[in-house]
């Protein structure tokens, strides 16, 4: 019975074989470039932007005070609610992984509606800004707002998330204070949308403590003032797609693939770009993971050559 049933089974890939042997090589190529294609849509569409990887990463500085050593910030942007896999349940859970963190800081870095994203059903401010209401964190829990969210309604946002008990920082400055020693939260307006104000903002900081901005664009990093030891934005989204060989095609950013992603120094100071959570326009990621930031601040001892 066995040797039947092994007979049948070389019958069958004999007359595979046949079947192959009758195609042109031609034929063969296209169709293995179909298979991969394929297969390449299924994850880039139906399944990278659904995923969520939390990114934890320190950063000594210098300057920063005894006070809040190892402070912990988790940092989140275009969550563009409403796209696909970005449903209000999807945000549930991302409220719930970063309370999980204990954070001492959480920063929102805008974007938190949609526009025109295929395949995408528009979500109002006030559902985001309720789930968002949970977010838990032992110092501040801080936004600014992002292009898409002043293109539907920069005021309507702004009423939701502070009604829901988060500090929007519209180009205002707030000082954090433990045991005699502090640090600065610096929000400034979106750089794209032109609701940016350096000079407002940074006028509200009254001492030489260090400062963090947070703003939605990297593209206003070049412009940030020196006092400023940290920048964290988003906007890019990475460029949504890192293509092996050629990088990130596109990427929202007068500087190119400069500020796309990760973290950048330029003379001393520092950036962190978020990759973001949701999608913009195309419902597509490729090899750029949506994320949670999580960044850990070390006081590290200045040496005699950083000391002023």
């Amino acid at each position: 019975m066995q040797k039947l049933e092994v007979e049948s089974q070389l019958r069958k890939l004999m007359a595979l074989i046949s079947i192959l042997k009758r195609w042109s090589r031609p034929k063969i190529a296209f169709g293995a470039l179909f298979v991969c294609g394929l297969l390449l849509g299924i994850w880039s569409i139906g399944i990278e932007p659904g995923l969520l990887a939390v990114n934890q990463t320190s950063l000594a500085l210098p300057e920063w005070p005894e006070a809040f050593d190892h402070l912990k910030i988790v940092a989140i942007a275009d969550l563009h609610v409403g796209s696909p896999h970005i449903t209000l349940g999807k945000l549930q859970r991302v409220v719930k992984t970063i309370n999980e963190m204990k954070p001492d800081v959480v920063v929102l870095l805008g974007d938190y509606v949609i526009h025109g994203v295929v395949g995408g059903s528009f979500t109002e401010p006030e559902s985001i800004a309720d789930q968002l209401k949970g977010l838990r964190a032992n110092l501040a829990v801080a936004a600014v707002l992002g292009n898409h969210d002043w293109w539907y309604d920069g005021p309507r946002v702004t009423r939701a998330l502070q009604q829901a008990g988060i500090r929007v920082l519209e180009n205002e400055a707030i000082e954090i204070q433990r045991h005699g020693q502090s640090f600065w939260l610096a929000g400034v307006g979106d750089y794209w949308t032109w609701h940016h104000n350096l000079e407002k903002t940074f006028a509200q900081v009254t001492n030489d403590a260090p400062v963090i901005a947070l703003t939605h664009s990297p593209d206003l990093f070049p412009k940030i003032p020196a006092q400023v030891i940290l920048t964290l934005a988003g906007h890019t989204h990475g460029g949504q797609v890192n293509l092996p060989l050629i990088g990130r095609p596109i990427v929202p950013s007068a500087f190119g693939q400069r500020y796309a992603i990760g973290h950048i120094e330029e003379n001393q100071h520092h950036l962190f770009v978020t990759s973001g959570i949701g999608t913009s326009i195309l419902p597509v990621r490729l090899r750029v993971l949506p994320e949670i930031l999580v960044l850990t601040i070390v006081a590290r001892p200045q040496t005699m050559g950083e000391r002023r």
